[in-house]
C-alpha cells in the first residue's frame, strides 16, 4: 500500500512591495497548491473593528475583537477570497484607509498571538486537503510556520519595492507616484518591524532578492527554491 506524501508547506515572508502575494498566489497555482495571505487578515480584522465602531487607541477592545472576529478566508491562489460575517471585504480591505489603519491593530501583541493561533489551524487544514499551502505574510517564517519544509524571505531594493506598490495603487510609477505610497509602503515596515522580524533572514530560511528581476523572474526564482527542497 503506497503511503501519502505529508502536507507540503511554502512559508514566504517579506517587506511590502516586495512581491510576495502576487508571487504567492503564482506559485500556489503552479503547485496546486493551497494559499493563505495573512496580512488579509489583519486588514479584515481592521475592517471589522472599524465596521464595529471599535476604538483603534483602545488594545483591550481590539483583542476583544479579535476573538470574535466571524472570519472565512479561502484558499484558492487564483481567486482568493475575505469575508467577515458574510460580507465580502476582499477589495474594502485594499483601500487606502485600511492600509492606513492596519498598523494600529496588527502591532497589538494580543491580535498577534490569537491571528498567529489561526494561521497555524488554517495552514494545517489548507495543507491536508490540498496536499500544500503557500502562506505568506508577517511571521510566518519565524513564529507561524518555523518547521515549514520551505522559507522564504522574498525581498527588493526600496525602489524597487516603492515602483511595484506605486503601479500597483496608482497604476503607475513616476516619480509623483512613488511619493504618493512612500509613507505608505515605509512605515508599515516601521511599525510592523516593532513586533515582527522580516527584514533579515532567520536561519534555514532562503533569501530571494527579486530587487532586478521581473515577475516571471521573481516566479522562477521562488519556484527553484521549491524544487530544490522537495528533491
Amino acid at each position: 500500500m503506497t503511503s501519502q506524501p505529508a502536507p507540503f508547506v511554502i512559508a514566504i515572508d517579506g517587506p511590502s512591495g516586495s512581491g510576495k502575494s502576487s508571487v504567492s498566489r503564482t506559485v500556489a497555482a503552479n503547485l496546486g497548491a493551497g494559499y493563505l495571505d495573512t496580512g488579509a487578515m489583519y486588514r479584515a480584522l481592521t475592517w471589522w473593528c472599524r465596521h464595529s465602531q471599535v476604538d483603534l487607541s483602545d488594545q483591550q477592545a481590539i483583542t476583544a475583537a479579535t476573538l470574535a472576529l466571524p472570519l472565512e478566508i479561502g484558499d484558492d491562489p487564483l481567486a482568493p477570497t475575505v469575508r467577515v460575517d458574510g460580507t465580502d471585504v476582499a477589495a474594502a480591505i485594499r483601500s487606502s484607509e485600511i492600509s492606513g489603519l492596519v498598523s494600529s491593530v496588527a502591532t497589538v501583541p494580543a491580535v498577534r498571538t490569537e491571528l498567529q493561533r489561526r494561521q497555524r489551524e488554517l495552514i494545517d487544514d489548507i495543507a491536508s486537503r490540498r496536499g500544500a499551502c503557500v502562506a505568506e505574510g508577517r511571521d510566518i517564517t519565524t513564529v507561524v510556520a518555523p518547521d515549514a519544509p520551505v522559507r522564504i524571505l522574498l525581498t527588493a531594493s526600496e525602489e524597487a519595492r516603492l515602483r511595484r506598490r506605486s503601479l500597483e495603487v496608482h497604476g503607475a510609477s513616476d516619480d509623483a507616484a512613488i511619493e504618493a505610497t512612500r509613507d505608505q509602503v515605509l512605515r508599515r515596515d516601521r511599525d510592523d518591524s516593532t513586533v515582527s522580524q522580516f527584514t533579515v533572514a532567520a536561519d534555514g530560511v532562503v533569501v530571494v532578492d527579486t530587487s532586478d528581476l521581473d515577475f516571471d523572474g521573481s516566479v522562477a526564482a521562488v519556484m527553484s527554491v521549491v524544487d530544490s527542497r522537495r528533491r
